[in-house]
């Protein structure tokens, strides 16, 4: 058959534009050793593209010889990109992407506005829920145990409530919001804390450092913000369930429900019980306080024109609690027969955010909190009520290269109890303040390199006049990957003493306040340095230092070594200083292992008449850890979690008390296995305190007076102190103060996590 000469080349032409186009490229993605469907793969610069299957795996046809980018990307995980040589037929390339790193998270922490956290001048650390879930906790209080340089600390050894530390400082100089909203203050900074779900938690952004300038009193050694799930955003449902062998059960549980095209609603449930009397240390009290806590949340977000924000949260916590003596039982509550601690706590929150309907972006916040705390200690009553009002007004204004913040903010705090703290003249006075602000905000964007933030703040409290708090903060991108930050300021706090320090109010031990009491300051100065490294090997490494200097002035610190019997409340005479250094490093490697590690060292102290000590129950160094692993054949997550603490200095009772005067190197380890293999449900279990770690180890005994709790046979002389004899060898009144870690030993875990999407 002849063929025609055209025709012939016409076929040798589509032959080779065929074999140009024909070729072809598939692999797998995944993340974390499990494969991750429905990512994007495409070739760059080409409308050339798929997504993967249910097995992660995609294929690309029609591609034509030479070299090509490859990329892969999915919604809140690493976008990853591979240049490819096409010669052969088939190529086969397989992508392994990586969660967003937290040094990408978007925060409104530091500056009131939402920004990337590497775009940020001010340094602020995030946390997400999967942080969290390495370790299950049934509150947030117990939640931060294993966040560098953030420490839960006991205040009492019978009925365990207690505060957080930020590198060293005092519960009461920690800020904690909720959405941006300081409620948790006052009263709840001892009694809480411990009834905000874990289930409710989008992340939390923590700042270590003042910042006075934009949140006021009680930001002085940093704050953390709560910031709660958008309903519009969560799971459907989410329910998660744990018991561990103590008899402690935990429930969470959140819904959400969309209502009409413009409202979607979100209802959270908290609720815990453990109500074993157990006694491994054999003193006759309780190791763990008895308790009974129930936290009720919901959240309304309502779509406006224009975008604009409006959203309405309200939260309802009960609890009942008590720890003591063995034989305590509710009909001896505030009797001097058998000791007990026993402390009802009632509380009402409400929040909210509306944009206002303008052009200029104006935005007014809310907030409302009733709390009641019906509590005795011993014989002792402490019956309080505190409501805290807050609202602000800011406008947020761009300006060239000035970005412009300026606010107004007004709270009213009332608090009565039926102590000294609101008596006059033998009649009940109870404190009453409002307190107006005004601050304003400069953020200078010289180029994609350089930029300032100047701020003030300005608040009068008719207690102490007028109080003006500056702050500066600086940053300096080395490069994409490398953050330069320095930021000074001032701080200030206005002491709330009975509603802060828990253990004015516990064990036998007379408050003494000799003068009134004036509002503390604080001058701070720290530099942050961040750091991403991305390997070849498709690991990372995220670096982030801090070092700070704080110093304080007219500091208020429980005195308990002038005097035994006594817990002595004044202005130092002299100043305190607050220095250290930290260090995160969070390390993601390709084959699925996750390493975050962290550790502080810094020196806590006090000088007065040339004389320096160290602030008790502040430990020199401090560490944690996290290491994850998925054995992807198994469905098995494995965490193994744990932090350290070096020596703290404790409060004793007197030269006699034979109680170690420090306390010695003490860690927290834990390890849970984690299957997910089945649809919605994951199955967990573990074991918490791997070294059954307890503080009465190397002591004779930690609660002092313990067989006599009411000093009923403590001889006392003409001054008030007690005297050795016989039957108190050591000179020692009841005292439940000596605390610096859980008395809960080894115990196991078990749990199931369910979630519609």
């Amino acid at each position: 058959m002849k063929i025609n000469n055209k025709y012939l080349v016409l076929l040798i032409a589509l032959i080779s534009f065929g074999s140009v186009f024909s070729q072809q490229v598939k692999g797998v993605v995944t993340s974390d050793g499990s494969p991750l469907a429905y990512a994007n793969v495409y070739i760059k610069g080409t409308q050339n593209g798929t997504s993967t299957d249910e097995n992660g795996v995609f294929e690309i046809n029609n591609i034509s010889n030479g070299e090509h980018i490859i990329v892969a990307s999915y919604t809140g995980f690493s976008t990853e990109s591979k240049k490819i040589n096409v010669k052969e037929n088939s190529l086969t390339v397989n992508f392994i992407l990586h969660e967003n790193s937290s040094l990408e998270e978007v925060v409104i922490t530091g500056t009131l506005k939402p920004v990337s956290r590497m775009e940020t001048p001010v340094p602020v650390e995030v946390y997400k829920p999967a942080f969290f879930k390495k370790n299950p906790t049934a509150n947030v209080f117990e939640a931060l145990q294993n966040v560098n340089g953030v420490r839960p600390q006991l205040n009492c050894n019978i009925c365990n409530t207690g505060d957080i530390h930020i590198n060293g400082l005092e519960g009461p100089y920690t800020m904690v919001l909720i959405d941006g909203m300081p409620i948790v203050s006052g009263l709840s900074t001892v009694y809480g804390l411990s009834g905000i779900p874990n289930s409710l938690i989008e992340r939390m952004e923590i700042i270590k450092g003042p910042a006075s300038s934009l949140y006021g009193s009680e930001a002085v050694g940093g704050l953390i913000n709560i910031i709660t799930k958008t309903p519009q955003y969560a799971p459907k449902l989410t329910v998660d369930t744990f018991v561990s062998s103590w008899g402690e059960f935990n429930l969470d549980v959140g819904y959400r429900a969309l209502l009409g095209k413009k409202t979607s609603f979100l209802f959270g449930a908290n609720y815990f019980n453990f109500n074993q009397t157990i006694d491994n240390n054999n003193d006759n009290f309780t190791d763990l306080t008895l308790q009974n806590r129930i936290s009720l949340f919901q959240k309304w977000n309502f779509k406006r024109k224009d975008n604009r924000l409006f959203s309405l949260a309200s939260r309802y916590f009960y609890e009942d609690r008590w720890g003591g003596e063995l034989q305590w039982t509710p009909e001896y509550r505030g009797g001097d027969e058998i000791y007990g601690e026993s402390i009802y706590t009632s509380r009402w929150e409400f929040l909210g955010k509306y944009q206002l309907p303008f052009k200029e972006n104006f935005l007014f916040t809310f907030s409302y909190t009733d709390h009641n705390q019906n509590s005795v200690y011993g014989d002792v009553p402490y019956l309080a009520d505190q409501r805290i009002g807050f609202g602000q007004l800011t406008w947020d204004k761009k300006i060239n290269k000035h970005d412009l913040l300026f606010g107004a903010a007004l709270r009213y705090n009332f608090y009565d109890d039926n102590t000294a703290a609101t008596a006059e003249m033998d009649k009940n006075n109870p404190d009453e303040v409002t307190i107006p602000s005004i601050f304003i905000q400069d953020e200078v964007k010289f180029n994609k390199k350089h930029t300032l933030l100047l701020g003030m703040r300005y608040d009068y409290d008719k207690r102490h006049g007028n109080i003006f708090t500056p702050r500066m903060a600086y940053k300096w991108s080395l490069s994409e990957n490398d953050i330069l930050r320095l930021n000074a300021g001032t701080g200030f706090r206005v002491v709330n003493l009975f509603t802060e320090d828990h253990a004015a109010l516990t064990g036998a031990r007379d408050v003494v306040i000799e003068e009134e009491l004036k509002p503390e300051k604080s001058y701070n100065v720290n530099i942050n340095y961040l750091k991403k490294i991305y390997t070849q090997n498709n690991s990372f490494i995220g670096l982030d230092m801090s070092a700070w200097y704080t110093y304080f002035t007219n500091m208020i610190l429980p005195d308990y070594d002038t005097n035994p019997n006594e817990i002595i409340y004044d202005n130092l005479d002299g100043y305190a200083v607050s220095t250290g250094v930290s260090a995160n490093v969070d390390m993601v490697f390709y084959n699925g292992i996750k390493i975050n590690l962290g550790g502080t060292f810094m020196n806590v102290s006090q000088t007065e008449n040339g004389i320096t000590t160290r602030q008790i129950l502040t430990e020199q160094f401090s560490g944690t850890w996290g290491i994850s692993y998925k054995i992807v054949p198994w469905n098995l997550n494995i965490d193994y979690t744990g932090n350290i603490y070096g020596p703290m200095r404790l409060p004793l009772l007197g030269e006699l008390d034979p109680r170690k005067e420090y306390s010695p190197v003490w860690s927290i380890q834990n390890i849970q296995f984690t299957y997910d293999g089945f649809k919605n449900f994951e199955i967990y279990g573990g074991v918490k305190n791997l070294l059954n770690w307890t503080p009465n180890k190397g002591n004779p005994f930690i609660i002092a007076r313990a067989n006599d709790p009411f000093d009923k046979n403590v001889i006392f002389d003409a001054q008030g102190n007690a005297q050795a004899t016989p039957n108190n060898p050591y000179a020692l009144t009841f005292d439940p103060s000596y605390v610096y870690g859980p008395n809960q030993g080894i115990r196991g875990f078990v749990g199931v996590r369910y979630q519609l999407d």
